[in-house]
């Protein structure tokens, strides 16, 4: 398995796209990596070079920079590190966004922390990007960390990686020492289903290879500076879902109208078509699109919207308007993978608040296994640690709503809450509905009843059961769950 990995690795060519005129849309793109590898200053260099700092903003630099370095340049970490904390240790803390352009493209850029204990913001800044720079220290190579934001940043669909190995000046500009660090990088790639990575030695300091060419340095090298890199990406492929509009508020100021409040979160609607509410199940067509300032003949992801249907239906804040021709999957249990973002970690049958867009509701977590980092091999786990990258199994109350998160990141994803707390415990990203439904399947010997609370109680109650108790799972839910949940076991 490793020597295949090898090989394709080997082959695999530093991925330059066909370039695309400028788009309407700015390249969202972060920069992740270990502690120190100099994603700060990186940005800061590629915002200077751009001419995106202002003359003030310049001044303030120089000003906040104290003592200059040996080359006369001021600290560029400082255009992104404005919390007091941050300058006062040296360190990015929380998710910096920059905007900036070049001759061709323009560019949101998120900085991120390096640092462990920080990795639920780089989470956040990962989860918009079209595009990941992974910045490694060319004296060091590949970390834990450097693994773990990689690995983040795959499974929040980024699929375009620039590996930036960085400070290479320190290690004299050794072609060797890029070669051996790119081709540990792609060995990684490839683990995580990444294809498109370019791979370019460069010095933020010295400005080499960013937005200038260092070639008078790296003669060896004949790829892009890393803004025409950037310049080359693509923007995110188009969510592959039907229309979806989570409702956020149900708007209604007087009895002739009645209006479906939200951002749209996947595919297209217009006058006209027709829709399913979910989880009611109910259907109706799309009578007219409201806007702020004016009527819509049509509306698309992003847009905020009221929606107004041809009848009246039960429609609450929570629930999804959706296409009747590409609905979401639907149901009790669902797998899923989960990123700890709390010291407690994630214990198994735990029970949390799971939040996904103006949806909330009750969950039990199962974690099921662990991604070693070292080694890239999913492990057994019963429980996930703080930063731990897990599959888990949720378990529901009632009936949940998903897109799998590869074909829609705003369906697909969801955050853990303590109910305790109410502190955010875990980010994560739904794979697939469970098929079995909390493993109650044909092959395992065990089978779901449906009873009546007050027998169930008194079946529970008897001295067979009690003694088996952990053994045995009870779940309250309705008459219309449980058809759910039984419908669900049959397909």
């Amino acid at each position: 398995m490793t020597a295949a990995i090898t090989a394709l690795a080997a082959e695999l060519p530093d991925v330059h796209p066909a370039f695309v005129t400028r788009d309407s849309r700015p390249l969202r793109l972060i920069t992740c990596g270990s502690v120190d590898d100099g994603k700060s200053t990186l940005i800061g260099r590629l915002l200077w070079d751009t001419k995106a700092v202002k003359e003030d903003q310049a001044a303030t630099l120089h000003r906040d920079s104290g003592k200059q370095n040996d080359l006369g340049l001021p600290d560029f970490a400082l255009l992104l590190d404005g919390l007091q904390a941050e300058r006062e240790q040296g360190i990015t803390i929380d998710v910096a966004y920059r905007y900036f352009a070049s001759d061709k493209r323009s560019f949101i850029v998120a900085d991120t922390p390096g640092h462990e204990q920080y990795t639920r913001n780089m989470a956040t800044g990962a989860s918009t990007a079209d595009l990941a720079i992974l910045l490694v220290d060319a004296r060091t190579g590949l970390l834990e960390q450097t693994r773990r934001h990689a690995t983040i940043a795959s499974l929040m669909g980024i699929k375009q990686f620039v590996l930036a190995v960085n400070k290479f000046d320190l290690v004299g500009y050794d072609r060797a020492v890029f070669d051996r660090i790119s081709h540990d990088f792609k060995e990684l790639a490839l683990t995580l289903g990444v294809r498109q990575v370019t791979a370019i030695p460069m010095s933020a300091l010295k400005g080499e290879n960013v937005v200038y060419s260092g070639a008078a340095v790296m003669p060896w090298y004949d790829g892009p500076t890393l803004v025409e890199a950037l310049e080359l990406a693509t923007l995110r492929s188009a969510q592959t879902t039907g229309f979806r509009l989570p409702v956020q508020r149900v708007c209604r100021p007087g009895e002739s109208f009645r209006g479906y409040q939200g951002t749209v979160a996947g595919g297209a609607v217009k006058p006209g078509d027709g829709v399913i509410i979910l989880p009611s199940g109910q259907i109706a067509n799309v009578k007219q699109i409201v806007t702020f300032d004016l009527v819509r003949n049509a509306a698309v992801a992003g847009d905020a919207i009221t929606l107004v249907l041809d009848r009246q239906v039960d429609v609450s804040r929570g629930d999804m308007i959706v296409s009747l021709d590409s609905q979401p999957q639907s149901g009790m249990s669902f797998d899923a993978h989960l990123v700890a973002l709390q010291p407690d970690g994630i214990q198994p049958g735990r029970r949390y608040w799971l939040k996904s867009g103006s949806r909330r509701q009750r969950v039990q977590v199962n974690p099921v296994s662990q991604l070693d980092l070292k080694s890239g091999k999913w492990n057994p786990a019963e429980a996930l640690a703080m930063n731990a990258i897990g599959k888990v199994h949720l378990a529901f109350d009632e009936a949940a709503i998903f897109d799998p998160y590869e074909q829609n990141r705003s369906t697909g994803a969801f955050i853990l809450i303590d109910p305790d707390t109410n502190n955010t415990v875990a980010g994560g990203m739904v794979t697939a509905k469970r098929a079995d439904l909390g493993g109650l399947n044909a092959n395992d010997g065990r089978v779901i009843l449906s009873l009546p609370a007050d027998l169930a109680e008194q079946i529970m109650a008897t001295e067979l059961l009690a003694s088996r108790r952990d053994e045995v799972e009870t779940r309250r839910v309705t008459n219309a769950a449980a058809r759910d949940l039984i419908d669900g076991i049959d397909g």
